[in-house]
């Protein structure tokens, strides 16, 4: 039986079928048996130009459930491994600083039990949580991010827990590496040139796929992924809240992550700042697809977790 604190409530927070991610049965995503858990984080209060990023999660796990769950490339089923999804986090009534440290009370529990876990975003800032319950377990830990943009300001409309300050909150806790990066402040250039985070823009991975070792072994052993997606071009990823041009391909960045999962243990990721676009659901596949090859290459390719 689970010792979890009342007021965690996680098995208040299931998610009802068949709006799960994958539209899996019971008996293949039952809290106690699955290995992954699925944490949809609809929090937006931050963004400054587009918005709807609140309505991402639902967007995704929607769009999951139309998905094949054989994986050609790996030869695999990988919902065998148990995918739970649990409700969505109650955010209205929560400000930026709130709102972290209820994701990290959350996130800390669910690995105290032993699970993966995989946050859906909403704003990057839910990543902040994540990283920070992830950086008291593992010491070693370090981060992955894939971004159009840097969001290393130590501040931002007045707080310091903006989607635009995501990795400089990270940076405090952890080594960060940051690819696909193509826009960021002179503030931010600034950090980047006193070496505080390993920077690959986005230039230098187009077309580079054995780039892909060179930012793998910038990496501590333990890492944790997070993705906004517009780290992605905007011909393939339109669905997001400020487009960037020039940026990356979808096997530009499963290539990466592939040859991370291969050489690093990967702890657990992010998929964040979905913005759907009604009518238009080939952004809300892509990611969904890219939460499950991820899995894919967690538990068919990667490392034993290190516990």
């Amino acid at each position: 039986m689970l010792d979890i604190p009342a007021h965690i409530n996680l098995h208040d927070h299931q998610f009802a079928l068949p709006y799960n991610f994958g539209g899996l049965l019971p008996e293949e995503s039952a809290f106690e048996r699955a290995q992954v858990v699925i944490l949809p984080i609809p929090y937006e209060q931050t963004t400054t130009y587009g918005t709807g990023t609140r309505d991402g999660p639902r967007a995704l796990l929607n769009a999951s459930r139309n998905m094949e769950l054989y994986d050609e490339e790996l030869d695999d089923e990988v919902y065998q491994v148990g995918i739970h999804t649990l409700r969505e986090v109650e955010t209205e009534a929560s400000g930026p600083e709130a709102m972290v440290n209820r994701i990290a009370e959350v996130a800390r529990e669910l690995l105290r039990h032993g699970k993966f876990v995989v946050g859906l975003g909403g704003e990057h800032t839910v990543s902040v949580g994540l990283i920070r319950a992830f950086a008291e377990r593992y010491p070693g830990l370090s981060v992955l991010q894939f971004d159009a943009h840097a969001d290393l300001r130590d501040t931002y409309h007045g707080t310091p827990f903006s989607h635009a300050c995501v990795m400089r909150r990270a940076a405090e806790l952890v080594p960060v590496v940051q690819v696909g990066i193509r826009s960021l402040s002179r503030e931010e250039a600034e950090f980047v040139k006193q070496g505080k985070t390993r920077v690959f823009y986005a230039p230098q991975v187009l077309g580079s796929p054995a780039l892909a070792t060179a930012i793998a072994n910038a990496l501590t052993e333990q890492v944790y992924i997070t993705v906004c997606l517009d780290a992605f071009d905007p011909s393939i990823m339109p669905a997001v809240g400020t487009p960037e041009p020039g940026g990356l391909g979808w096997y530009d960045v499963l290539n990466i992550v592939r040859r991370v999962a291969e050489t690093r243990h990967i702890l657990g990721f992010d998929v964040v700042e979905l913005f759907p676009i009604p009518g238009h659901v080939a952004p809300d596949f892509l990611a969904a697809k890219l939460v499950y090859k991820l899995l894919g290459y967690r538990f068919r390719l990667g490392k034993p977790h290190p516990g």
